[in-house]
């Protein structure tokens, strides 16, 4: 069962958050205060979401889409990364895609029961590489659509952005649905593979009908 404590690393982007949104306070600075206790709130969802559905979090995905949260609210907006580091949105929408693919794996495997010769690897892989990329689609239809009605600027340079936001969510979800393929085939891509397995164990019950590969 997973651990009901809040991982060290969580704990201390909490910290942090709080003691910015204290400083904002005492200096005035409104919206850095408005971001900081936003970000703070939403750090707090996906254990509550997860709950919510009846499944279990294991640490390390919890950690991970905590320090997302962080680095693309708080670090891209208050700290300016966005404008400061060319790399960051690019590593941000990789690392998204990369995880929706992997999740989108966690998914499909889970409505088939966890029986991993229901469907052949590479129909699961393309499933869910399907749903990494739609997701990647539907933020960008996001982004225009604020930046049509409410005269935002969340695509910056346009049709550019867009294809490149793209181009990069396309690369993250192949390698998370094809590390769901190596993970049915008993191999490994990086730490991707042991952090689905950590995943399906924590979740069990989901996944009854899984066994092992000969």
């Amino acid at each position: 069962m997973l651990s009901k404590a809040s991982p060290i690393v969580v704990l201390i982007v909490q910290i942090i958050l709080l003691a910015e949104a204290v400083t904002g306070l005492w200096t005035q600075a409104w919206s850095a205060v408005f971001v900081a206790l936003a970000t703070l709130g939403l750090t707090f969802l996906p254990n509550r979401f997860a709950r919510f559905l009846g499944i279990e979090l294991p640490r390390t995905i919890l950690t991970a889409m905590v320090v997302f949260i962080f680095a693309t609210l708080f670090l891209g907006e208050v700290a300016d990364f966005y404008e400061r580091f060319w790399w960051w949105d690019v590593a941000l929408h990789f690392s998204s895609a990369l995880s929706f693919g992997a999740m989108g794996f966690l998914l499909i495997f889970m409505l088939f029961e966890g029986d991993r010769y229901a469907a052949p690897a590479w129909a699961l892989a393309a499933l869910a590489f399907c749903v990494g990329l739609s997701i990647g689609t539907l933020w960008e239809i996001f982004e225009f659509t604020m930046d049509q009605v409410f005269g935002m600027n969340m695509q910056k340079s346009g049709l550019i952005d867009t294809m490149k936001d793209l181009i990069i969510d396309t690369a993250g979800a192949a390698i998370g649905a094809f590390s769901g393929y190596l993970y049915l085939k008993g191999r490994q891509f990086g730490g991707l593979g042991a952090v689905l397995e950590q995943f399906v164990q924590a979740n069990r019950r989901f996944y009854g009908k899984l066994r092992k590969k000969k």
